[in-house]
């Protein structure tokens, strides 16, 4: 096993990285081109995003997807609209893919295993991809691995949640249904026994955690290839509001260099320890008295990660395909001293597209990516990326144009 890097490729002791040959003859491009297929299941952003990065090699993408009106949709010409639930669904949209990815973790663990006897190639796997599925079975192996996390366990019914408390510094404590939630949602931050009644009437465990401490959110994003080379991007900033990413910046600011090579570290000996292929977000908590903690995992191109589109040499989406493919990782060195990334929420000006003038004109280098999605108000429609020397400037450019967008500014 190779060690860790802050920013660099690494080959596994089996040896350099290797291109998959002899493609099953299930897909690719007429006239006998043999390019593989990618079969990703869900049709949301990332999706969208993960296609847009294999035009330029050539790779051929089809998408399972909820609606004809999912982001990725409207744009990959081979969409399959089908249940990801359903497993005849799933192993019919497997026919004629090399392999299967995901833009999300929710396809059920026992239907993947299904794919995998089938003789399908399913990357991030299923024993990986219970990790992100289910916290309670994440926070169970970090714990076996040794990886810090907040103090934490199974709780059974608000009685169990006040011994919990009890067992620590008391109230307040974090409580979450361990599979379905994202952007805050399962999550309940509760102040006594009589307020962590909701998160029970779901009928699924809950797992409680202490209230940590933090002074704010990082995350360490790697990708990972299923002959064990690896890549690790800087570790970022991320900043939330009301539960949803608003801002990330690249690198984490003030972050010393060695608290940003053990994250780094943290998050390359997670993707070993677990198997995980393709792209890895662990969301860490930096407390105030210089360590880290675990919070989150996702196996999958993930939003504390859009600065790379324009602000690293390979985005996360690029090797992200590279690494489903098992082919060479691409350098995941950043391209300027700075990059923000700002996502752009619904408001109550649906006329986004009219805002291009300003937002183009006042910053000629900004890069917008819109998702083409249907203005709701607090939803995620698209991301602002800004990058330069200067990080106030870099900062208060992506901020006003995401806001410009939204509409809650209009000069």
């Amino acid at each position: 096993m190779c060690p860790p890097t802050l920013s660099s490729t690494c080959a596994s002791d089996r040896g350099p990285a290797r291109a998959w040959s002899g493609w099953p003859n299930t897909g690719g491009y007429p006239g006998g081109v043999t390019f593989p297929v990618v079969g990703m299941v869900g049709g949301g952003q990332l999706a969208r995003m993960t296609h847009e990065a294999g035009i330029p090699l050539g790779i051929r993408f089809k998408i399972l997807s909820d609606t004809p009106q999912d982001s990725a949709a409207q744009v990959v010409s081979d969409v399959v609209i089908g249940d990801y639930r359903d497993l005849d669904t799933l192993r019919a949209f497997a026919r004629g893919c090399d392999v299967i990815t995901f833009d999300h973790e929710h396809v059920p663990t026992e239907h993947l295993r299904a794919l995998e006897a089938d003789g399908i190639p399913v990357r991030p796997g299923p024993d990986a991809l219970v990790h992100a599925q289910d916290k309670g079975v994440m926070r169970a192996k970090l714990d076996a691995i040794g990886a810090p996390t907040p103090r934490h366990r199974i709780v059974r019914d608000p009685a169990d949640v006040a011994a919990f408390a009890a067992e620590g510094d008391g109230f307040p404590v974090i409580l979450k249904t361990v599979r379905g939630g994202y952007d805050g949602k399962g999550v309940w931050f509760v102040h006594s026994e009589e307020d962590a009644e909701a998160p029970f009437r779901a009928g699924v465990p809950v797992l409680a955690e202490e209230k940590v401490e933090f002074v704010r959110e990082l995350a360490a994003n790697i990708v990972r290839s299923p002959h064990g080379q690896a890549v690790a991007y800087p570790v970022v900033e991320s900043i939330q509001v009301d539960g949803v990413c608003d801002t990330v910046i690249a690198p984490a600011p003030n972050l010393s260099e060695e608290l940003a090579g053990e994250a780094q570290a943290l998050a390359l000996r997670i993707a070993q320890e677990l198997g995980v292929t393709g792209h890895l977000a662990v969301e860490l908590f930096e407390t105030a008295d210089g360590r880290i903690l675990v919070n989150e995992l996702a196996m999958r191109p993930h939003n504390s990660g859009h600065w790379t589109q324009d602000g690293a040499i390979t985005s996360q989406f690029a090797n992200h395909v590279r690494a489903v493919l098992d082919l060479p990782l691409g350098d995941p060195r950043p391209r300027a001293r700075w990059t923000v990334m700002a996502n752009v929420l619904g408001g109550d000006y649906p006329d986004m597209y009219a805002a291009y003038l300003h937002c183009m004109a006042r910053d000629p280098q900004l890069k917008i990516h819109m998702y083409g999605k249907d203005v709701k108000h607090g939803r995620k429609v698209g991301h602002v990326n800004t990058y330069g020397d200067d990080l106030d400037d870099v900062l208060e450019r992506a901020r006003h144009a995401a806001a410009y967008l939204r509409g809650t500014i209009t000069e």
